[in-house]
Order: C-alpha cells, then sequence, then structure tokens
C-alpha cells in the first residue's frame, strides 16, 4: 500500500463538496500529522465532523524531528511545513498539497507531490468518479481558486 501524506486544504475542500470518499478509494488509508488535524478541526464544519468520523483510513501520526520545522517556516505553514517533514521521515510515496510554494518546496526535497486537482483527474482515470467538470465548479463555489487556464489543462487531461 502506498504512503500518502496529505495537507489540509485538499481535505477540506473535498470534505466541502462531499467527495473525501475519493482519497479513500484512490489510497485506502492516508497520513496527516497533527498540525493539519488541528487545522481541520479547529472550525466545527463538516471538515471537522467528517475527519473526526473518517474511522481507521485517516492516521494522525506526529514528526519525530521537531526541530526541522524551523527551516521551513519563513514561507510555509505549520501544516505544509509538518507534511513534508513527516512524509520525509517516512518515505512517503505520495504528498498531496495545494499551495505553490508548498509544492515547490516539496518536490525541491525530492518528493513526489500532487494536488486536489491531480487526485480529481486520477481518479477519473481509474473510474471512480464519472466526470471531473462538476466537481470543479463545485471546487470553485466552495472558494477553491483554479484560473481559468488552470482549469483547461485539468479537463484536458481528463479527456473532457
Amino acid at each position: 500500500m502506498r504512503k500518502v501524506v496529505v495537507n489540509s486544504t485538499p481535505l477540506i475542500i473535498l470534505c466541502g463538496i462531499g467527495r473525501l470518499d475519493i482519497l479513500k478509494i484512490l489510497y485506502q488509508e492516508i497520513t496527516i500529522p497533527p498540525a493539519v488535524f488541528r487545522e481541520v478541526t479547529a472550525k466545527d464544519d463538516s471538515a471537522c465532523a467528517q475527519l473526526k468520523t473518517s474511522g481507521e483510513w485517516i492516521h494522525v501520526e506526529e514528526i519525530k524531528d521537531h526541530s526541522e520545522k524551523k527551516m521551513y517556516k519563513a514561507k510555509l505553514h505549520d501544516g505544509e511545513v509538518e507534511v513534508m517533514i513527516l512524509a520525509q521521515e517516512q518515505k512517503a510515496d505520495l504528498v498531496i498539497l495545494d499551495d505553490n510554494a508548498a509544492k515547490k518546496t516539496a518536490k525541491y526535497l525530492g518528493l513526489t507531490v500532487t494536488g486536489t486537482l491531480g487526485v480529481l483527474i486520477k481518479a477519473k482515470r481509474l473510474g471512480i468518479i464519472e466526470s471531473v467538470r462538476p466537481l470543479l465548479a463545485e471546487l470553485r463555489k466552495n472558494g477553491f481558486y483554479v484560473s481559468d487556464s488552470v482549469e483547461q489543462m485539468v479537463l484536458q487531461q481528463a479527456g473532457e
């Protein structure tokens, strides 16, 4: 089974459109660091409720080396920093992040990275979802910014 570490934005946005199940179907289980758990559960909303009742497939795991956090703090949030450290410590196969600076840093560190949109493309290719287009519309309605050019690229990659 692949080791997948996920940041808060993909969890919040997929919960917001009622499709957290896509992560479960694609990866069977995911890992999040405590900072991500705190961020997602800080507000009493659907993401918080879904994360708290997700059962055994979402694992919260501590990072071992907190001293590493200082190196990343300049431009990244606590959750993003912990995601990258945890991914390195556990030799994760995949990191799911949406922030561009965090993605660049993760790639620089040699981590394999995708974002929420990449997850949707993969889900479409594997037949887990029928179409990416309506989910993109839902994401936008829920405040997830997707530029027109990125939307066109995603739809093209999804064959839509």
